[in-house]
């Protein structure tokens, strides 16, 4: 979807949001790996894509970095950070160009020799003029990406805009489409794709003279950050996995003590990371819905590895591999994982645990929790007032934060030691109550 990787800028403003400016700009740089210099240059780079967003307000309403990055709940209407994909997904000069070839195409099929004159005249003195090859990297962009359509017919191909959808439609349909999109992007993932069409339909709609406030029924609080931000390398792991294709990247694990470091163009000066080079073959992508993280599960030299994908920097595509043996490793992981509550590959371990029914309470909704979260887990016994709940899990790492959330709901019986460590764990929150 990116022409252009944009790993610092994702970086960056996971940090800013994490860290809500409690670092100073020196400590800011060293967590990035990059100098003072380029921290002043990118967070200017920032603040310059947000008043371009915001460009058709008075500049007393203008909005500043920080300003976007708060936690009103009205604020974070509009996912926070979105705006990345917005202005980095192509270069400055790539924009300028891709606009006026979409403008010239919104009336007429055109050719990519007719484009490229066109572009030639109404370009400003002084500007470096693209050629053709340019052009028709610039149009098979667009048509991989659906903006534009390849018309049939014989050479050379004539190119329009594909807008068919929204023309097809009244403005009564297309309120009920731009509302639907717009819970589905905000509920469901990916949905960066849904936020930029949900904007596109934003625009038709106003330039149709809709009101504002018929466009925005619904506001949403936006909780996870790292969900949008992660996007940014999904589709180039979905596009390897499907091509059967290994891929290369410097990664940084969360213990790491940086999270960037800025590619080395000069041998002289390279400098050592925190990060570390691997090459892997993708095989499967999960998402943690409880913490907002994506996860990449591939095969190495080590064999199955793990990594989050908030650590992956640099990303490039590798050798495809034979079709047989991709199957196999696939096959191979999904014998791993079939016990795993999310992506633990340990030792699988039976838990059982009591659930006690709510007072009061129809429908019992301890029950219906359970039953819509507890995966392939069954309850094995129950009466008026409990009921037992029992799973086969790979270790209890990852099942443990679920049983904590449910408090005095949930007591857990098997494996002891499990139950110790929740003892423990409660304790240990009691003391936090203790009377001083």
């Amino acid at each position: 979807m990116a022409r252009e990787s944009f790993d610092k800028e994702i970086q960056f403003l996971r940090m800013l949001v994490l860290t809500s400016g409690a670092f100073s700009r020196q400590q800011f740089a060293e967590r990035l790996g990059i100098s003072v210099h380029t921290f002043d240059k990118t967070i200017r780079r920032l603040k310059d894509v947000v008043s371009s967003m915001h460009q058709h307000l008075p500049q007393e309403q203008r909005k500043e970095l920080s300003e976007t990055i708060r936690f009103s709940y009205y604020d974070s209407a509009d996912p926070l950070l979105l705006f990345l994909f917005r202005a980095k997904s192509v270069k400055e000069s790539e924009s300028q160009r891709i606009s006026l070839l979409l403008g010239a195409m919104n009336e007429q099929a055109l050719t990519a020799m007719e484009l490229l004159d066109m572009y030639c005249g109404s370009l400003s003195p002084g500007l470096p003029l693209p050629d053709e090859k340019t052009i028709r990297s610039d149009l098979k962009y667009l048509e991989e990406v659906g903006v534009i359509k390849r018309e049939s017919g014989p050479r050379p191909y004539r190119y329009r805009i594909q807008d068919e959808l929204v023309r097809s439609l009244s403005d009564e349909e297309l309120m009920d489409l731009y509302d639907f999109v717009d819970v589905m992007a905000n509920t469901q993932v990916p949905s960066v794709q849904g936020y930029l069409l949900r904007d596109g339909l934003k625009k038709h709609l106003l330039r149709n003279q809709a009101r504002q406030h018929a466009v925005e029924p619904f506001l949403y609080k936006y909780h996870y950050y790292s969900r949008i931000l992660d996007e940014a390398h999904l589709f180039t792991l979905l596009h390897a996995i499907r091509q059967r294709r290994k891929v290369h990247f410097l990664y940084f694990s969360p213990k790491s003590e940086q999270s960037y470091v800025a590619r080395s163009t000069n041998p002289l000066f390279e400098r050592g990371t925190e990060g570390k080079t691997e090459k892997t073959l993708p095989l499967k992508i999960v998402y943690d819905h409880q913490y907002g993280r994506w996860y990449l599960l591939s095969y190495g030299r080590e064999g199955i590895r793990k990594y989050r994908m908030e650590g992956i920097t640099q990303i490039e595509e590798d050798e495809s591999v034979n079709e047989a043996w991709y199957e196999e490793k696939k096959h191979e992981l999904a014998e791993k994982i079939r016990y795993s509550w999310l992506i633990d590959t340990g030792r699988p371990v039976t838990v059982r645990a009591r659930f006690y029914n709510p007072e009061d309470s129809e429908p019992n909704f301890v029950k219906e929790r359970v039953r819509l979260q507890g995966q392939w887990g069954q309850i094995v016994m129950e009466d008026e007032h409990s009921f037992l709940y029992e799973i086969t899990v790979n270790g209890t790492t990852e099942i443990k934060p679920w049983l904590r959330s449910f408090g005095s709901s949930c007591e857990v019986l098997e494996p002891a030691r499990l139950r110790r460590e929740m003892i423990a764990e409660w304790k240990e929150i009691q003391a936090y109550y203790e009377s001083v």
